[in-house]
């Protein structure tokens, strides 16, 4: 059924489009009756009542009641079947992957995190990476041909309308997507990561209908995602979002883009690891010295974190510190765009009011009072999960979206 309904999305017929049409409405909307669903799609209540009647018959949408009112008939309700399609989310991080499945009505039923795959941008490491993902996909209750689409999660500059990593995996003139597709045996979307994140936030967070949001997300790196007037915004080859890579300090310190002083070389998970590094060295005192002094290479970001949340006041004031600097940046960009929320997410967000406090003063200090008046400034809701989350909603919206 789910393969057909792909299938039936290729063709393009005005029929399928009305089909289309309706899903990408439950999309948004988790139920309707058909006089409301006709008044929204410009239909005839007929015309409507004959295609969600085949719908229902084919098993992509389900009737869910009767709408409770006090004057004539209940009208009956209907929305998507949970079953009838599935979606993969495949969140790719330095040290390890986060695996998620969705089903048509967007919960997610299974979730695998922190599986332990390390990123190598090679030929192997792609092979692995599409190992790890057929595994998991063979692993689960859903027979594969009911998995509409696999949602990937790519750091680095994506164009997620060609298909193609630029950053990482960028070594074949096909599409990534292609590639990927061909190995796994299923269809296959690749966005941003933080671009995922943010539309995971936006869609199952703590964004409640503010239509324009930034998202930052402050890991080892740190990345931006746009909400724009309710929209993702992308830019015009999907590269928007490069945050990290403002030039902004003169520190000589080498950025990963080759380039020096960018704000990720001082405000990201990178910039507070080589920092306390650097503390140790020079004779200040934390919970981590042990660990540092006996195998300096062993020291991971969660460590750090972990290290923050027990009050270890040397890791406090660095992120303290990496706070501040964000939120001067910050500032800027409120000043600029005028939004109603600021979310930080990522890795670092774990650390909670460590790093939020520090972000709202510098905020406060350095932007309009008229301006940051309108903008919450908020942690993310859904944390760790909103990588893979984004993922499988964006592998949905994908397929329904119209251009």
């Amino acid at each position: 059924m789910a393969r057909m309904l792909l299938n039936d999305l290729l063709k393009g017929s005005k029929s399928v489009m009305t089909h289309k049409r309706i899903i990408s409405y439950y999309l948004n909307n988790s139920s309707s009756t058909i006089p409301e669903l006709s008044k929204e799609l410009n239909l005839s209540v007929p015309t409507i009542a004959k295609v969600i009647a085949e719908m229902c018959e084919d098993g992509y949408l389900i009737n869910c009641g009767k709408m409770d009112t006090s004057k004539g008939r209940s009208p009956a309700i209907y929305g998507l079947a949970p079953e009838s399609g599935y979606f993969v989310g495949v969140d790719l991080m330095s040290s390890g992957l986060n695996l998620g499945l969705m089903n048509f009505n967007g919960e997610l039923v299974k979730l695998d995190m922190d599986v332990p795959y390390h990123y190598r941008n090679s030929q192997e490491g792609l092979d692995e990476l599409c190992g790890y993902v057929t595994d998991f996909i063979e692993q689960l209750d859903v027979a594969k041909d009911r998995i509409l689409n696999i949602g990937v999660n790519v750091p680095g500059r994506v164009n997620p309308e060609m298909g193609h990593s630029f950053s990482r995996f960028n070594f074949d003139e096909r599409p990534l997507v292609d590639i990927m597709a061909e190995k796994i045996g299923c269809s296959v979307y690749i966005d941003n990561d933080t671009r995922s994140m943010t539309y995971g936030e936006m869609t199952k967070g703590v964004v409640k209908g503010e239509k324009n949001v930034i998202f930052v997300n402050l890991s080892w790196g740190i990345g931006c995602g746009l909400i724009l007037n309710g929209e993702l915004y992308t830019g015009k080859s999907g590269f928007s979002g490069e945050l990290g890579h403002f030039p902004c300090f003169d520190n000589e310190v080498l950025c990963h883009c080759g380039k020096r002083g960018c704000l990720e070389t001082e405000i990201s998970g990178m910039a507070l690891h080589r920092n306390l590094l650097q503390c140790v060295k020079e004779g200040r005192q934390t919970s981590l010295s042990e660990q540092i002094m006996n195998d300096e290479a062993s020291l991971s970001l969660d460590d750090i974190i972990e290290a923050t949340l027990k009050e270890d006041l040397l890791c406090i004031e660095l992120v303290e510190d990496i706070g501040q600097k964000l939120g001067r940046y910050l500032a800027g960009l409120i000043n600029l765009l005028n939004p109603e929320m600021v979310i930080i997410g990522g890795s670092l967000a774990r650390t909670g009011d460590s790093v939020l406090q520090p972000v709202k003063s510098a905020v406060r200090k350095y932007s309009l009072n008229m301006v940051n008046r309108d903008s919450a400034i908020v942690l993310s809701k859904l944390q760790d999960k909103a990588g893979v989350t984004g993922a499988c909603l964006l592998a949905r919206k994908s397929l329904f979206q119209f251009t």
